[in-house]
């Protein structure tokens, strides 16, 4: 089956846009090796891309994207950990010096943990991989009078950000870094609906539009 052909119209306006006007820097960054500063750990969602949303070009931001944009706690067991392996590429390899955790409104992964349904099931890929969620869906329950509302879901949203922020730091090459000043550490969340980024001061446990 070929590919869609959105796809192929879509490669064809890259071939005659974007890729004629930047010819030669795609060239240099195919010649050479990639060299970005900033790793952003996103959601899958097909609405909240990075690369669209901080206009970057091609080689600037390592992105790297799951479903709900988590980080898992460091665990050196031998298993498959893609987010894990990115991080550790872009820290040790890479050397970024920023490390973005972006959450993004409307998930559907959060959506899915807070009301408890399917494919949040035991025995599948994406409610193991949610699973640390549910603490931080509980601990904001606790906080909120109305747990049905999209104040409540956007608590959830960005509480799941920090708990990740929190995940980082148990990578201890990460951590000890960041205490060096050489990695920095940052937590954001984008409103699809108003395209509006909102940033995270961890001093000051606050979330502030950026204007």
């Amino acid at each position: 089956m070929p590919l869609p052909d959105r796809l192929l119209q879509g490669y064809s306006n890259f071939r005659s846009g974007r890729y004629a006007e930047e010819t030669e820097r795609y060239r240099k960054l195919g010649e050479g090796v990639q060299k970005p500063t900033v790793m952003i750990i996103a959601c899958c969602d097909s609405r909240a891309a990075p690369e669209t949303i901080f206009d970057a070009g091609p080689g600037e931001i390592f992105v790297m994207r799951n479903v709900a944009n988590l980080v898992p706690p460091y665990a050196p067991d031998g298993r498959h950990h893609a987010t894990s392996a990115a991080i550790e590429f872009a820290v040790l390899s890479l050397k970024v010096q920023h490390v973005v955790v972006m959450g993004h409104g409307r998930c559907g992964g959060i959506r899915a943990a807070i009301e408890g349904s399917e494919p949040l099931s035991a025995g599948d890929f994406i409610g193991k991989w949610m699973s640390d969620v549910r603490d931080v869906v509980e601990a904001v329950r606790h906080d909120h009078e109305h747990t049905h509302s999209s104040k409540f879901e956007q608590a959830v949203e960005r509480a799941s950000v920090e708990h990740s922020l929190a995940n980082l730091r148990t990578f201890p090459w990460l951590r000890m870094r960041e205490n060096k000043g050489e990695v920095g550490l940052h937590g954001a969340w984008f409103d699809i609906s108003l395209g509006e980024l909102h940033s995270y001061d961890e001093a000051e446990r606050h979330w502030s539009l950026i204007s």
